[in-house]
């Protein structure tokens, strides 16, 4: 049988190239280890039954990060009678408060803004990725990233970002 390959990858390095990557935005959508490592598995579940055919390694990591937004939407809705996530310190990820990483604020934000922003500042998506990525028109991701950005202004306490 001949290995899958994915943009020229093989499964195993596309694993080793955008883990981190996948992991990061099930820990900002999530807030709980535990929950993102779930989520994580099911995307590259998923990438290796689904076998898609992708152009190159933009779209397949587009094609990661949609579907790992999508595994925990999925999540969430799945598991909503039985958690509150604000109830659940004891399994949350605890980021540290340095203002020269933005996770700690990012993940106090709605998940509509800490998606954009995240894939704009961490990622370094254009509007117009990004809106491909999140299946939204691309005057909507620039009024999440004007929102997005007072609303870590007031987390950070002023204009200085």
């Amino acid at each position: 049988m001949a290995e899958l390959s994915f943009a020229g990858l093989t499964y195993e390095q596309v694993v080793t190239k955008y883990n981190q990557t996948v992991v990061a935005v099930c820990v900002m959508r999530l807030k709980n280890w535990a929950d993102a490592e779930d989520c994580f598995q099911n995307t590259f579940v998923r990438l290796y039954k689904n076998a898609p055919s992708l152009n190159d390694e933009a779209h397949l990591k587009a094609w990661l990060i949609r579907v790992a937004i999508n595994e925990c939407n999925s999540y969430i809705r799945k598991n909503k009678k039985f958690l509150s996530f604000e109830d659940r310190k004891d399994t949350a990820v605890d980021f540290p408060y340095d203002t020269s990483d933005v996770s700690w604020a990012l993940v106090q934000l709605e998940p509509k803004y800490r998606d954009v922003l995240y894939l704009y500042y961490c990622e370094k998506y254009k509007v117009e990725e990004i809106a491909d990525i999140l299946s939204h028109n691309q005057n909507t991701v620039k009024t999440l990233l004007r929102r997005g950005r007072e609303k870590l202004k007031s987390i950070y306490g002023g204009d200085g970002i």
